[in-house]
């Protein structure tokens, strides 16, 4: 009894050596690659780092893009959110782009009930963009992003109110986060 469990023991260290070997060279081989992609002449490029856009720092190009107003509270929470995400709250830069936001507001009723009554409803929140530069006036990149955002309904006015305004500022915040991370792809790449 006691030759067979040494035996099974022995297996499960041989099995553990050669996993940890395979591991070893997947990391090895995986770091290879990274440090082959990082160096900024080809492959992946690092979208946040100093050396991402053109030497300067991504939240610097970001504070340069000024955002023209939005009608409307949910515009006005889509533009609040992107100026926090492009300067971090601090005074923006000269701007050297202008970014024009068009959004269209719907719902949709989901769960509806025999008697007509929806328990469910969906805001839509679909936006088109516009990148200009200032210098030209040139459109450089434009766009759509969109955001569906759930809401449940109640019989209390109140309850149905907040809801939808829950709604709204998680379709902004959505829509504002994609338009940052689309603003960066394009300024990395125009530089």
């Amino acid at each position: 009894m006691l030759s067979a469990d040494a035996s099974h023991v022995s297996g499960w260290r041989t099995l553990n050596k050669g996993l940890r070997s395979i591991a070893f060279a997947l990391g090895a081989a995986s770091l290879t690659l990274l440090s082959a992609c990082g160096d900024g002449s080809t492959g992946f490029r690092p979208l946040h780092g100093a050396s991402s856009i053109g030497g300067a720092g991504a939240n610097e190009k970001l504070a340069k893009v000024d955002i023209a107003p939005i009608p409307g509270r949910v515009g006005q929470r889509i533009r609040n959110e992107l100026i926090f995400q492009t300067t971090g709250g601090g005074a923006p830069l000269p701007p050297e782009y202008r970014l024009d936001i068009a959004i269209r507001e719907s719902l949709s009723s989901t769960l509806v009930g025999e008697d007509g009554n929806a328990a469910g409803q969906v805001y839509n929140l679909d936006t088109s963009y516009k990148l200009i530069r200032v210098s030209d006036k040139t459109v450089i990149a434009q766009g759509k992003s969109y955001s569906r955002a759930p809401f449940q309904r109640v019989t209390s006015i109140f309850a149905n109110v907040r809801a939808r305004e829950d709604a709204e500022n998680r379709a902004a915040k959505t829509v504002g986060e994609e338009l940052r991370t689309r603003l960066l792809a394009h300024l990395a790449g125009a530089a």
